[in-house]
């Protein structure tokens, strides 16, 4: 077999591994080792193993990792997901749908302070579906909100898969937190404006609730001062350059910790299992990124990407129509895999064949407008059917709720992420203002 040969049968064999339910991690490092010992031998193997570890982890880059991990653990235990949760419903929950609303408006806000899905979706299910429940909201609404509400923690900065992406493309950290603050505000508005046309049409889905009065709206609104402090603090001295992104997450995590303590009554116990958590998915995460290395580098050895860049260049495709192709791809693999396994698999193949093409942008701007759109695309996957790893954390939360009644209410949600990724491509300056007028 010549090379590509062998590097489409070794991404074939990923995706089988994948499907059977195999780690992503472990997937990653056999089909890698596989394929590098096909085309180089042991020995080569060898030689790069005994270092490739060590110099993947020894990235400075890395440590905000661990520090946004432990942030978000400090986050739940603080109880800033309910604070979030009841303000945004004292404003919106009067208005019919208002409810499910505020489950967005939430799972915004301690995105802001999370950085990831699923750590936002299991966090702020048990605080908004009884609320949901007690206001007799339909199944489909309350749950399809929740689960699409929750993929707003990997958009809205800080974002640990946005991290691995500017990593993996060598992109400024700060400029995509700052590139993906616009589109994010505008996935969460764009849910909103979605329950608002749903219950339109089925009003018994989304029932008004009771009216806050102004006091009870003013305390709703001081009790989430912690969560603003805190973004304001690590978004804000980011962007301006006052600390870099892992000095800032430095002081997330310690200034959550201070909260935890004060509001949630942490102690010695709690911390360890903070600590224990933040570890365990740490852990998970670094080693998917050194099975992603292993995957990478035997991508190169087979020059696939190299060859699919000649490909496309002599195809005579316009670059639109590359990157629509590469979004219906992104589309097929959400269904089938999680958001960092699909970004640490296809950034190496698709990042080279759109930096081959010609966006009229300069390299830096590309960088950030793709990253935004994959990752959007990436976030779509998780609540597509029939994986959708969202729609299984909100409906294991959702007792009784059928997994199809889950489905169903996610469904007009990804209609609204359509057509936002269709704005954010035919608009890059949506993506790139904040970054330009900031630097």
């Amino acid at each position: 077999m010549t090379s590509f040969e062998i590097a489409l049968t070794g991404i074939a064999a990923l995706l089988a591994l994948l499907a059977l339910r195999v780690p992503v991690a472990v997937a990653m490092i056999v089909v890698g080792v596989g394929g590098y010992v096909s085309l180089a031998g042991w020995a080569p193997l060898l030689n790069y193993a005994k270092t490739s570890a060590y110099w993947r982890f020894a990235n400075y880059d890395l440590s905000i990792i661990p520090m946004f991990l432990l942030m978000s653990q400090f986050a739940a235990r603080a109880g800033l997901s309910r604070a979030l949760f009841n303000a945004a419903n004292t404003y919106l929950g009067h208005r019919r749908g208002g409810v499910a609303m505020a489950a967005v408006g939430g799972c915004a806000g301690f995105g802001s302070i999370c950085g990831s899905s699923l750590a936002t979706a299991a966090t702020m299910a048990p605080v908004a579906l009884p609320e949901l429940k007690r206001f007799n909201y339909s199944n489909a609404l309350s749950t399809g909100a929740l689960a699409a509400g929750g993929t707003l923690g990997i958009l809205i900065p800080p974002s640990v898969v946005l991290v691995i992406y500017a990593i993996a493309v060598e992109a400024n950290i700060v400029t995509m937190f700052q590139a993906a603050l616009i589109p994010g505000l505008l996935a969460a508005l764009g849910y909103i404006l979605t329950i608002s046309i749903y219950v339109r049409f089925r009003p018994e889905a989304g029932p008004v609730g009771p009216r806050a009065d102004r006091t009870q709206r003013l305390r709703a609104l001081v009790e989430t001062w912690p969560v603003i402090l805190v973004f304001a603090t690590v978004i804000g001295g980011i962007y301006f350059g006052v600390f870099t992104p892992t000095e800032g997450a430095a002081v997330g995590a310690f200034g959550t910790f201070l909260i935890a303590v004060w509001k949630g009554g942490l102690r010695l116990q709690g911390f360890i299992e903070c600590a224990v958590a933040a570890a365990i998915s740490t852990a998970m995460i670094f080693l998917i990124l050194l099975g992603a290395d292993f995957f990478s580098v035997f991508l190169a050895l087979s020059r696939m990407p190299a060859d699919l860049v000649s490909f496309i260049n002599a195809s005579g495709l316009s670059p639109m129509a590359v990157l629509m192709l590469i979004v219906v791809i992104y589309l097929l693999l959400g269904m089938v895999m999680d958001s960092l396994a699909m970004i640490l698999l296809t950034v190496p193949i698709f990042w080279p064949i759109v930096a081959g093409l010609d966006f009229g942008l300069s390299p830096a701007d590309l960088k950030m407008w793709f990253g935004i759109i994959a990752l959007i695309v990436v976030e779509v996957g998780l609540i597509t059917p029939p994986v959708g790893l969202n729609v299984f954390v909100i409906n294991s939360a959702a007792k009784g709720v059928k997994l199809k009644e889950t489905f169903a209410g996610v469904l007009p949600f990804l209609a609204s992420d359509l057509v936002r990724v269709g704005l954010l491509i035919a608009f890059p300056a949506v993506t790139l203002a904040l970054p330009r007028l900031l630097n």
